[in-house]
């Protein structure tokens, strides 16, 4: 099945404590329905030392976040909005933003 939220988007967070915040997706766990998205959903990880250059401590990172809790920002409007599919008359299928029907992907 087709992703709607992939690597690199610019997403918006819908519930949560972070609702409302924006970011680029860093990573994708396609098996979880989870993603890592830059700032949001910070989590504090206690680390011991890796060896050389890596020092233990309190690491803060960013946690998964459920993708039915991101909506994708509409390239056009800057807005939150839902993804669809369509094939182009070339015959590549593409996403595109259900509130303006710009097409995501070139």
């Amino acid at each position: 099945m087709a992703a709607k939220i992939r690597k690199g988007d610019t997403v918006q967070v819908l519930a949560g404590r972070d609702k409302g915040k924006r970011g680029e997706v860093l990573s994708i766990s396609p098996t979880e329905v989870r993603a890592f998205v830059q700032g949001v959903n910070m989590v504090k990880r206690h680390t011991k030392p890796q060896g050389m250059g890596k020092p233990g401590g309190i690491i803060e990172k960013e946690g998964p976040i459920h993708l039915s809790n991101l909506a994708l920002l509409d390239p056009k409007g800057d807005k939150p909005t839902r993804v669809g599919f369509k094939v182009l008359d070339d015959g590549k299928k593409v996403r595109f933003a259900k509130a303006s029907g710009e097409v995501i992907d070139a």
